[in-house]
């Protein structure tokens, strides 16, 4: 089967009067953010500056979103839908989505309950470029590969002691602490949890 998700040349403009639905989705935590209408100029502004554009029906043009909040969203990638009637826009939110200062306009509970890791990648990488001070990540960053890598097996041990010896919640408590060091250890070597997910993706297929 061929693939034709990035194939705009198939979309019907038409079938609805020159505006299509365009759903924006977080590009790491797969979280739906927003429901918009693009129009083909709309489509085409979003490609050439990289900012997600919609065609307003209010106010009758074009609106970049984060035109006025600064919010915009960060294009990464758009897929046409199997009718090719709806586009499909994955994008990185620069502050909240919802005008209400929510992440999504559809509220903050529709955020899949794994698209945290992703949520905490991104934090842990923002600790490591900034480094601020007071906080814990900062400290592990400070003290070294070494150090980091050296928490991780502690917390393998413990999170693997915790699963023959300890009851749910601390068999739990140790595996969060297990993924967050692992999650820092990665980050300072250069790598976040996208990579070891491509990797797990590839033994799969």
């Amino acid at each position: 089967m061929n693939d034709t998700t990035n194939d705009f040349s198939r979309l019907d403009w038409a079938k609805s009067g020159g505006l299509l639905p365009a759903i924006v989705q977080h590009w790491l935590t797969g979280e739906v953010l927003m429901l918009g209408y693009m129009n083909a100029d709309a489509l085409a502004q979003t490609q050439a500056i990289g900012k997600v554009t919609f065609y307003s029906r209010s106010k009758q043009r074009l609106w970049t979103k984060g035109e006025s909040s600064g919010h915009a969203l960060v294009l990464k990638s758009i897929r046409v839908d199997c009718d090719a009637d709806t586009l499909l826009v994955q994008a990185d939110p620069r502050g909240p989505t919802c005008h209400f200062g929510t992440t999504s306009c559809f509220g903050d509970e529709v955020r899949p309950p794994l698209g945290f890791l992703a949520e905490l990648d991104t934090l842990v990488a923002s600790r490591k470029a900034e480094l601020p001070e007071g906080s814990y990540t900062t400290q592990l960053f400070n003290s070294g590969t070494r150090r980091i890598a050296q928490k991780v097996g502690e917390e393998g041990v413990e999170t693997a002691l915790a699963a023959v010896t300890q009851g749910d919640d601390e068999l739990l408590g140790e595996a969060a602490d297990l993924i967050f060091h692992l999650t820092v250890l990665l980050r300072a070597r250069g790598f976040g949890l996208a990579d070891v997910t491509r990797v797990l993706l590839r033994r799969h297929s």
